[in-house]
């Protein structure tokens, strides 16, 4: 079963912020969105990790995707 930090979250969002910058109306890229959605649920019931059961295809995309790039992959 595989899990991910908080800090994964967080570092495949900036990922795909540096990736695709917000333009002139300041909204997120798509792959930061949906990785945005599961960090606010995360913040919100204080959790340190989520398994990646309880994220979609496209969130598990997002992250496995920016986390590769980074090098940091699992």
């Amino acid at each position: 079963m595989s899990v991910f930090t908080i800090i994964d979250v967080e570092q495949a969002i900036n990922y795909w912020r540096e990736l695709k910058p917000a333009g002139q109306d300041a909204a997120l890229c798509r792959e930061a969105r949906v990785l945005a959605d599961a960090y606010g649920q995360m913040i919100f019931s204080r959790a340190d990790a989520i398994e990646a059961s309880s994220l979609n295809s496209e969130q598990i995309q997002a992250l496995t995707s920016a986390l590769d790039q980074r090098g940091l992959s699992r």
